[in-house]
């Protein structure tokens, strides 16, 4: 047993230690977006189901010695591929959508060793059956999501901080080399122990195999905490707080539903749990309806959120554990788990980004994790609720069911009422509100991103080129662009769009380039909004990511290079590394000035800009300001030159300061980042 535990565990680990690491590579390169962890899951799950589908057809239509020596030569095959690292050559060119040329990349890098490390589950469990008839092998499949939630619990606080990109991706192919090892040693060993029927001197009767109905349970079971999964995390991401932890936490506490679920039947209590169920889903559409204002302290909601999960995988995974079948079926089993898996990751990450123009995938996922309650109530005969459909048990439940549904409903509703452009993509999901009339004069409207406001612009005729939210006259930037010499022309350079409220800073003979990823943004800042139309001087948008674009370009003797492209609330760790910086100054003039936009609630980035200047010999200043009574919000802006005069004429504003030495923080480099280490 212990043999087949160690491969099982280490195969387990070694997943769930890939995907964080090549996210973490690939995220610079597409935006560094939620999106793009949500494109990777997608991967993940259906190359597990391929694992699953291959582990099927082997101990189905193999022997064990021939199961053996495919294995082995894929193996062979995968040690060859090592050490795991994309190529350059996937970084994409321009805006296109870039979910087909994510899942190319995983495949092509990861893809083989990923998938035999995938097979390893319910082929070690087969192989273990085999050789020991009449034991039941699914505590290691508790075991193996034991493995994986180590795995993702031990990457940000011990891998991440003490290891360059490079130096995980050689760890981590020196554990699969011991992997595979392990694996032809436990193949081997299972091969000389499998036991045949007629060696017992008895036949035992073939067990009664499931039926289309079962495969269809277990599918469903599968596939409602997958999107809820993948619906959750990217709600919390953009609309709760944008941190690490939080594309962590969901998946642990999936992981660990599997582990109590399989471990023993006394974890899973129905008569508490399923009846918690709806109230469960209903405080997750409740809080997910309640807006900024409204909405319980992240300290709160965050615990509230995980709970409420928490209750709904242990019952879809519970019930799950209670329909496991016959060992002589486990791989068909766990076939339809990965099958469900994988669905709930095609319909999250393929098919809403495309199909709805909101994230409509949350109250979805709620109703569907209803209905699967419900089917399981109502199919079991035995189960109190089901005994009488008029009796009052069952009337609670379907009124509790009733009254999520329209929750539900509303939540859809909202989510679109009062917006005049809801529209969303691989980058997330936009909206524009008008507020007052068009014509008044203290009419404007806003684009949202998420939950975070991207710039407001009022919208009476005679007021369209007042400057508001981040980019006032008293901000870091705006002290900037009042210090330029009178009739000088001025080329900056701006990374993110946004309403294009910079734009309006602009005089005649200046060019103003904008690089934006997203072309949504781009459209709406044209058809919606009027900076870029009124500016003074010649505006341009460069589609792309900025950073790659920059790369590309020739140098462009920049003025000025605003950063201020935000994914939700945080910028993208890319554009603050010591090579990223390298970047920026290399456009820049050598007195041009580098603004650097860092309001955030969650995380602290004065450090790493305070360590990447000193690494690059240059003056930095912070400026703070407050919220006024207008339409000027409170910011902080880092500004970054080597210009000393204009930097010590800003700093004698209020609100200006120098950072403080942070010694302790380790240079960002595109190699290495630990944002855990800034988090508030």
């Amino acid at each position: 047993m212990l043999l087949y535990a160690l491969t099982i565990f280490l195969s387990a680990f070694l997943l769930f230690q890939v995907q964080p690491m090549i996210a973490k590579m690939i995220l610079p390169w597409f935006g560094g977006t939620a999106a793009v962890w949500a494109t990777c899951l997608l991967f993940f799950q259906t190359t597990l189901l391929l694992g699953y589908l291959y582990s099927h057809f082997v101990v189905r239509r193999l022997k064990p010695r021939r199961q053996l020596i495919l294995h082995a030569v894929l193996l062979a095959g995968a040690l060859a591929l090592l050490p795991v690292a994309p190529n350059e050559a996937w970084k994409p060119v321009g805006a296109e959508a870039p979910t087909l040329r994510i899942l190319g990349l995983l495949a092509l890098t990861v893809g083989l060793p990923y998938f035999l490390a995938s097979t390893t589950g319910p082929l070690v469990q087969a192989w273990y059956a085999q050789a020991h008839p009449g034991k039941t092998p699914y505590r290691l499949y508790a075991l193996s999501n034991a493995g994986s939630m180590l795995a993702l619990l031990s990457y940000p606080p011990l891998v991440e901080p003490y290891l360059t990109l490079k130096q995980q991706a050689w760890v981590w192919s020196a554990g699969f080399a011991a992997f595979a090892a392990l694996c032809l040693v436990t193949g081997w060993r299972s091969c000389r122990g499998t036991v045949q029927p007629e060696e017992n001197g008895e036949v035992e009767a073939p067990p009664a195999g499931p039926g289309g109905r079962d495969f269809a349970l277990w599918a469903m079971l599968a596939m409602c905490p997958s999107t809820l999964l993948l619906a959750l995390t990217s709600h919390m991401s953009m609309d709760l707080a944008p941190i690490p932890f939080l594309w962590v936490l969901p998946l642990a506490l999936y992981l660990l539903s599997f582990i109590l679920c399989f471990d023993s039947e006394g974890w899973y209590r129905r008569v508490w749990l399923l009846p918690a169920l709806p109230l469960a889903l209903g405080t997750i559409g409740w809080l997910a309806h309640l807006g900024p204002e409204t909405r319980p302290d992240v300290r709160i909601s965050i615990p509230v959120y995980g709970l409420a999960f928490f209750i709904v995988c242990m019952v879809c995974h519970g019930e799950l554990a209670r329909l496991k079948p016959h060992p002589k079926f486990l791989t068909g089993y766990f076939l339809m788990l990965s099958v469900g898996g994988a669905l709930g990751g095609v319909f999250v990450a393929l098919v809403a980004p495309y199909v709805f123009n909101a994230y409509f995938e949350m109250p979805i996922a709620l109703a569907m994790c209803l209905a699967a309650g419900l089917v399981v109530v109502y199919r079991e005969r035995e189960w109190p609720f089901r005994s009488s459909v008029l009796g009052w048990p069952s009337i609670g439940v379907m009124t509790l069911a009733a009254l999520l549904l329209g929750l539900v409903g509303r939540e859809m509703k909202d989510i679109v009422e009062g917006s005049m452009v809801v529209a969303r993509n691989f980058y997330g999901e936009l909206r524009v509100r008008q507020y007052n009339g068009l014509y008044e004069w203290d009419g404007y409207r806003s684009l949202v991103h998420g939950a975070i406001n991207h710039g407001e612009q009022f919208t009476h005729p005679a007021r369209r080129r007042e400057i508001a939210t981040y980019y006032c006259a008293d901000t870091g930037l705006g002290r900037v662009m009042k210090a330029r010499p009178v009739g000088d022309l001025q080329r900056v350079g701006i990374v993110g769009l946004g309403t294009g409220t910079i734009a309006a800073y602009s005089q005649p003979g200046d060019l103003y380039r904008f690089y934006e990823i997203n072309p949504l943004v781009e459209k709406i800042a044209r058809n919606d909004f009027w900076y870029l139309e009124n500016a003074a001087g010649v505006v341009e948008v460069v589609m792309g990511d900025a950073r790659l674009s920059m790369e590309r370009e020739p140098k462009q003797n920049y003025d000025l290079i605003a950063v201020d492209a935000f994914s939700s609330d945080s910028i993208p760790v890319h554009l603050l590394t010591r090579e990223a910086m390298g970047v920026y100054f290399r456009h820049l003039k050598p007195q041009g000035v580098l603004a650097v936009h860092i309001s955030n609630r969650f995380i602290d980035l004065q450090p790493v800009l305070e360590r990447a200047a000193k690494a690059l010999g240059k003056q930095v200043l912070v400026v703070e300001t407050e919220e006024t009574d207008g339409k000027c919000f409170g910011t902080t802006w880092v500004l970054l030159s080597a210009n000393r005069e204009l930097l010590n004429r800003a700093s004698l504003e209020k609100g200006a300061k120098a950072p403080e030495d942070a010694p302790w923080l380790r240079v960002w480099t595109d190699d290495y980042s630990n944002v855990f280490r800034v988090l508030r």
